[in-house]
């Protein structure tokens, strides 16, 4: 086998597509989740703590030189050592909101699966050919 027919046949297996539809799909939801805690959740904890904006919390760590505004952007682009923790508060509570809402999508799921297993189908009717010569057996048992 030629490592063109290989690679052709580990590329089309089902396990390999559905992965990559899965990556795909889990980097736009992760885009949805960052938007949802920086639009809509951080706001709403900044404004209970007294409009306080995790991304711009920061400890210097290095000396500021003269002429270069005390913001962490501006620190950042003149090479001065940060410690950005409002940056990685946010990135934790992106995921724990994440890990929570693929937790209930899972628990959904789990949920409709044993609804469906604990549901049996009822059982398919015998064919006419069984239920007449059942009848038949029936009948010759009464003579």
């Amino acid at each position: 086998m030629t490592i063109l027919s290989e690679f052709k046949e580990f590329a089309v297996k089902g396990n390999v597509v559905d992965l990559a539809v899965g990556v795909i799909i889990g980097a736009a939801f992760g885009k949805i989740v960052d938007s949802l805690v920086a639009d809509l959740i951080m706001p709403v904890i900044g404004l209970v703590f007294g409009k306080l904006d995790f991304s711009n919390l920061y400890v210097v760590l290095g000396t500021v030189p003269a002429g270069v505004a005390n913001t962490l952007a501006e620190l950042k682009k003149a090479g001065v050592p940060v410690l950005a923790y409002g940056n990685f508060i946010t990135i934790v509570v992106n995921f724990v909101i994440l890990a929570f809402i693929i937790f209930m999508m899972v628990k959904q799921i789990n949920r409709l699966r044993r609804t469906e297993e604990a549901a049996p189908a009822a059982p398919a009717a015998p064919p006419e050919d069984i239920v007449l010569l059942r009848e038949i057996r029936d009948s010759l048992k009464r003579s």
